[in-house]
């Protein structure tokens, strides 16, 4: 699961950072991934502190919240000025994505130190937060630039079906043949997953993290954890039933499955029966994809599901169920995936003026 790859590396984090940091990790909700990727950033932004000369302190354990709290908001426009000048470790400069990202992440941190910790007979550590003044950077990217390009990396409608036909005619023909024993042994539990996330809209990582309990293939209903830990139950959509249940009938013959193999999707590791990682569902999803010819991500199925459902829909608050979100925010990206509407009013104003 998740938190067994993910609680390690957090542990490695809290190692190296002041107590209160550990208070605020104990005192937060947030799903294992985030915590992680917020804890990087936490310990990204105490780095940058020593470096640049804002704490006397010689490690980062060592950074005291007076520290923090006499950060003024240029200091923290210094650092946002230093991401922006900073190479990721695929060579390119950091991405508006990815450094608001580090301010969400001392938001959170200020906002345990300031509000919700409780230590000083019932008083925070301090009142005076700095990030209360720092916005995210702007997208320059407009919604239906970043729904066009979403559009193109989707299998929407009949592509869906052609991919997994793919998957089961096509790519045979297509892979090494050494690949070929392998493919044989998973085409259908990589089938099923596929459909499911088509079919519910799931994060890989809850696909990862499905028990055989948790699928009710008769209700088709899915229950799930969601990011935050909160238990969700989702509907599944009908299409994708008759794949989930060619696997479920091959899965425990295939996959050597005996009652303490809880997890629904399985593979088989040096011998050992083992449940599928969210990682390996990545890979999985990437090498058909490609082979297909439009190389997508698990999270791109997800797209797909979501913009189908509000294609149909026209509710976002509907969709936002469906996906998990706490709000609709997330979801007013796929009111732009189809620009039919728009089409059309330019084809009405473009007939309105021929008439004149």
């Amino acid at each position: 699961m998740e938190a067994d790859k993910y609680l390690p590396l957090i542990q490695e984090e809290l190692a190296k950072l002041p107590d209160y940091v550990n208070e605020y990790y104990l005192g937060t909700n947030h799903a294992v991934t985030t915590t992680y990727q917020y804890l990087t950033e936490i310990r990204r932004f105490f780095d940058w502190l020593r470096v640049s000369g804002l704490t006397d302190a010689k490690d980062n354990a060592d950074i005291t919240t007076k520290t923090l709290e006499k950060l003024r908001r240029n200091d923290i426009m210094l650092y946002i000025d230093h991401l922006q000048h900073t190479k990721n470790a695929q060579g390119h400069l950091n991405s508006p994505t990815s450094i608001n990202r580090s301010i969400n992440a001392l938001r959170s941190l200020f906002k345990f130190l300031t509000v919700t910790a409780d230590i000083n007979d019932g008083e925070p550590y301090f009142y005076r937060n700095v990030m209360a003044k720092i916005d995210s950077l702007n997208d320059t990217k407009t919604l239906n630039y970043r729904a066009h390009t979403l559009a193109s990396h989707m299998y929407r409608g009949q592509m869906k079906f052609d991919f997994i036909d793919f998957i089961e005619n096509g790519y045979p023909k297509k892979c090494d043949k050494r690949a070929l024993p392998a493919y044989k042994v998973n085409k259908e539990r990589d089938i099923a997953i596929i459909a499911l996330i088509l079919g519910t809209g799931v994060r890989v990582s809850e696909a990862a993290n499905v028990d055989l309990a948790d699928l009710n293939v008769k209700q088709r209903l899915l229950d799930v954890v969601r990011k935050g830990g909160q238990k969700d139950s989702v509907p599944i959509a009908p299409w994708s039933i008759e794949y989930l249940q060619n696997y479920l009938t091959i899965r425990a013959q295939r996959y050597h499955a005996l009652k303490k193999d809880t997890a629904c999707f399985l593979t088989v590791y040096h011998g050992e029966t083992r449940r599928m990682t969210a990682n390996a569902i990545e890979r999985m999803v990437k090498k058909y994809s490609t082979a297909f010819g439009h190389p997508l991500t698990p999270h791109k199925l997800r797209h797909t599901l979501a913009s189908e459902m509000y294609e149909v829909t026209k509710d976002q608050v509907l969709v936002a169920q469906q996906l998990g979100q706490k709000g609709t925010s997330a979801t007013d990206l796929y009111t732009h995936v189809d620009q039919r509407k728009q089409r059309d009013a330019l084809d009405e104003i473009s007939d309105q003026n021929t008439e004149k």
